[in-house]
């Protein structure tokens, strides 16, 4: 199929869908810049705070598997346009609860409908773009993502002296909705062979995807990965700048800031480079494991030191590598046939997001289990033993991913002989 379009084209297909993925990251981090101001109003603890923030993530992921059937059956243009209609109300109900139950519901809104806003793109670029270019415009895509989490760090600070938290989040309503009209009107419609498939075969392709060897190979990777980036960058980081590394506000913003301009560069950089190495012979797929190792090793400098070595180029490390498990999503399209690309991609979503919600909301209960001390400071054992424990639990995800590799060799051994 011929996937060149014009630059016109280009700019319709992927700046409003871009639009849609910054917002859906400024809401997803935001909270790591409010943190404070939504402890000091509703007066909750690091268990409540995780749980508040995590609810994006599961109400995100709830979504994921029924998603992948409507975009591959209805297009990613309207299903992103109505489901943001969703995110502009839970911005709006955000700005004006004043209990954590009427947050929590708010933040629900907000998660499921931002629900397609990554996955809506790439579905988009499969219909749109050609194979090799897969790894790039998804390298872009993500980096607009960036540019919305930079968004939640300084500027945001710089509104709350203006506004509170609340006009904060009554101006992200408006924007939504500029969004969601954006992405109907301005992207043009295209549609994929997938949809002449029968609901039922729809759902088929479902299991395929479930059942599938390569895909159970790379995926509790990526989720570990992908939910370790999540679960921290988006809340956690915020605290354990201010808490171990004693710094004081508008530091903590600062270095957040550079944070998501580090994650940008690793979207677009590691992206490019994803699509170079392809082209000599070097897998996407291996270059994203590359990446998630040594994304594991700035975590683990990240337990070891604590506050003790260079912090801003640490944890710039750390959001450049942390774009890695990204990369596996444009590896594992390339293993499945076009018109499964949208379940595909939302199977992953389903998984790291549901490991992203649990594994923020527990390390904020992991950090209860210790001492706060006199000046409302979280313990450094507690951030610890969160972050340990999820480093833990990628280190074995490695291990299975190398033995299934091997297993896998062996069985096409087995069938050539």
């Amino acid at each position: 199929m011929n996937r060149t379009i014009g630059f016109l084209t280009t700019l319709r297909v992927f700046v409003p869908f871009a639009a849609g993925y910054f917002l859906s990251y400024l809401y997803r981090v935001v909270n790591a810049v409010i943190a404070a101001d939504l402890v000091g109003d509703l007066g909750i603890g690091p268990s409540s705070l995780g749980l508040l923030t995590s609810t994006y993530f599961i109400a995100f992921a709830s979504f994921q598997l029924p998603l992948g059937v409507l975009l591959d059956r209805y297009g990613p243009r309207r299903m992103e346009a109505m489901l943001l209609l969703f995110a502009g109300l839970g911005a709006y109900l955000f700005s004006r609860s004043g209990t954590l139950a009427g947050l929590v519901v708010a933040r629900a809104f907000i998660g499921f409908g931002v629900s397609a806003c990554l996955m809506a793109a790439f579905k988009a670029y499969t219909l749109w773009f050609a194979r090799e270019k897969w790894p790039l415009v998804n390298g872009f895509q993500m980096a607009a993502g960036g540019f919305g989490a930079l968004a939640a760090t300084a500027p945001v600070e710089a509104a709350l002296h203006v506004t509170d938290w609340r006009g904060v989040f009554m101006v992200l309503a408006v924007l939504t909705l500029v969004v969601a009209v954006a992405v109907y009107i301005v992207v043009p419609e295209k549609r994929s062979g997938g949809n002449t498939e029968s609901l039922r075969d729809q759902l088929k392709g479902v299991r395929t995807v479930f059942t599938s060897r390569a895909f159970w190979r790379v995926a509790p990777l990526t989720t570990m990965s992908q939910a370790s980036f999540l679960s921290i960058q988006g809340l956690w980081a915020g605290p354990w700048l201010k808490d171990v590394a004693g710094l004081e506000r508008m530091a903590v913003a600062h270095v957040l800031f550079w944070v998501a301009v580090a994650m940008i560069a690793g979207f677009i950089l590691l992206g490019s480079l994803a699509g170079r190495l392809s082209r000599s012979g070097i897998s996407v797929l291996t270059t994203s494991v590359t990446g998630m190792g040594l994304f594991m090793g700035v975590q683990l400098v990240v337990v070891a030191w604590g506050a003790a070595g260079p912090v801003l180029p640490l944890w710039l490390l750390f959001g450049f590598f942390g774009t890695s498990g990204i990369l596996a999503y444009a590896a594992l399209s390339q293993s499945f046939p076009v018109q499964l690309s949208g379940r595909v991609t939302t199977a992953v979503n389903l998984l790291v997001f549901v490991a992203a919600f649990l594994w923020q909301w527990a390390i904020g209960a992991m950090i209860g289990i210790f001492p706060v001390s006199a000046d409302g400071s979280y313990a450094l054992a507690g951030y610890r033993t969160g972050f340990s424990i999820m480093l833990g639990i990628q280190a074995l995800t490695v291990v299975w991913f190398l033995v299934a590799g091997r297993m896998g060799k062996l069985r096409a051994a087995q069938r050539i002989d």
